[in-house]
């Protein structure tokens, strides 16, 4: 998996190319009318409910523009907020406060909005062994913050990227010449590389769950698309040999009745790309 160097240096990227997008050559706007020297103070207003999310990454946005802004929190990352709460107070330079302003309202109320559909996802799944997990299905460039967003909810990430764990999914599969030879073709390139990846299969039916089953060291099976009877049948098969996970169009409808199944994950596509943005604001005290 991706380790913590990695993901930080993930972060410090998506910072310095949102500002670099956003302000260019300067924040024009405030250079006109604000002096240099001013100081001024500023509130997170939350106009929504749900459960907040990226407090932690605005002080990283506020230190790259001006490590002077001084940062005041008083509900933390995870907290529920209600309409009226404010979240945390900003200090110092006027001009810097204004120039961070809008990268922190675009990531706080994505990361927002999709820490609170994780919490409504993992509340529905109570009682169960079961754990929610996110997907690749991210908005390019921000998948970091993002997948942060995932955690907060109480949810796990899934891999991060292509590079820090192995997925055999149907199109690989297919173009490998069946499921026994890409898990062969895989073992064998992790072998040559000397890579410490985890492989995941993925199966269409409960013929190729049986397959799989006749190769060692697959770290978990994705059981893909199967109805509830199917998945149940599945898990039976797999047994203690490997984890389990479904997917596929899995929505709130339907994710207790798969959790029921006995599986370990869901993974679900809907927590980074379908969700609505968490109504925020920043205004001058």
């Amino acid at each position: 998996m991706i380790t913590e160097e990695q993901f930080q240096k993930e972060l410090e990227i998506i910072i310095s190319n949102a500002i670099r997008e956003d302000v260019g050559d300067g924040d024009h706007s405030s250079l006109a009318c604000i002096p240099t020297a001013a100081t001024g103070k500023a509130k997170l207003l939350v106009k929504d409910e749900g459960v907040i999310a990226g407090v932690a990454f605005a002080k990283m946005i506020f230190d790259y523009v001006d490590s002077s802004l001084e940062v005041e929190t008083l509900i933390n990352d995870g907290e529920n907020v209600k309409y009226g709460d404010i979240v945390f107070y900003v200090t110092g330079s006027s001009q810097s406060i204004l120039k961070a302003e809008r990268l922190v309202l675009n990531s706080m109320q994505r990361m927002s909005a999709i820490a609170t559909k994780t919490r409504f996802f993992m509340n529905l799944l109570e009682g169960t062994k079961t754990k929610v997990l996110d997907t690749r299905k991210t908005t390019p460039g921000v998948r970091a913050f993002e997948k942060w967003a995932v955690k907060i909810g109480g949810g796990e990430n899934h891999r991060f990227a292509l590079y820090d764990m192995i997925m055999l999914k149907d199109n690989h599969i297919d173009f490998a010449g069946g499921i026994t030879k890409a898990i062969q073709k895989t073992q064998q390139y992790l072998k040559e590389t000397n890579r410490d990846l985890k492989i995941i299969v993925e199966a269409r039916s409960l013929i190729e769950i049986e397959e799989i089953l006749k190769s060692e060291g697959v770290y978990r099976i994705l059981i893909d698309n199967f109805n509830y009877d199917d998945t149940r049948k599945a898990v039976k098969m797999i047994g203690d040999r490997c984890l389990t996970e479904s997917s596929g169009g899995i929505n709130e409808n339907a994710i207790r009745n798969y959790a029921e199944c006995g599986v370990d994950f869901i993974s679900s596509g809907a927590l980074t790309h379908s969700v609505y943005n968490m109504d925020l604001s920043l205004k001058a005290v």
